[in-house]
């Protein structure tokens, strides 16, 4: 069995490679759907959180909490010591009940940032320039330019991603062009 931890920054173009990956057959662990089920369905966790950041009852605004943490290191570092444990336990047993295939691919968006490397025989970095990357989440988000600027200042650079990884997968061409890039990478193994 081999793992392949897929990251890059916001808008790069991540969920198209694993969406690509699950309609070839692959299993992909989604970290942000771990993160999201922390704060929907573990009780714990929420509790924690709604505590934490002085939440009303009923079901927390992520909008809300979004606009929290970008804006206060502290506070993300804190939410962060609240739902990591909870997605690491998750992606750990996602791998222990799949260990009979061939390739497991783990989604984590923050993989370098939360230090989940260890998770992963090899890194796959989605590349594509912070241009593009701003334009992208522009539009994707429909968010203006200084919001879209601060939430990809609160996560690693794509560059240094780039550098530390060990495969990249580069987004700036054509659609065909990312999905011959994978079917390379799935063929070379």
């Amino acid at each position: 069995m081999e793992i392949f931890g897929i990251t890059g920054s916001i808008a790069t173009g991540k969920s198209t490679v694993t969406n690509y990956l699950r309609d070839k057959g692959y299993l992909v662990v989604d970290s942000d759907k771990l993160a999201y089920d922390a704060l929907t369905i573990d009780q714990d966790c929420i509790n924690k959180t709604k505590t934490r950041f002085n939440l009303p009852e009923g079901k927390i605004d992520r909008k809300k909490l979004g606009k929290i943490i970008f804006n206060d290191k502290e506070a993300k570092a804190d939410l962060e010591k609240i739902i990591h444990p909870y997605v690491i336990s998750r992606i750990k047993k996602e791998i222990e009940d799949n260990r009979d295939l061939k390739y497991i691919f783990l989604d984590i968006p923050l993989l370098y940032e939360s230090k989940l490397e260890y998770l992963c025989d090899k890194v796959i970095v989605v590349y594509l320039s912070l241009e593009d990357e701003l334009k992208r989440l522009m539009e994707r988000d429909q968010i203006d330019e200084d919001y879209a600027k601060l939430i990809i200042a609160n996560q690693m650079s794509i560059e240094t991603k780039k550098e530390k990884a060990d495969i990249i997968l580069d987004n700036s061409g054509s659609l065909e062009n990312l999905y011959k890039q994978i079917e390379e990478l799935l063929k070379g193994r």
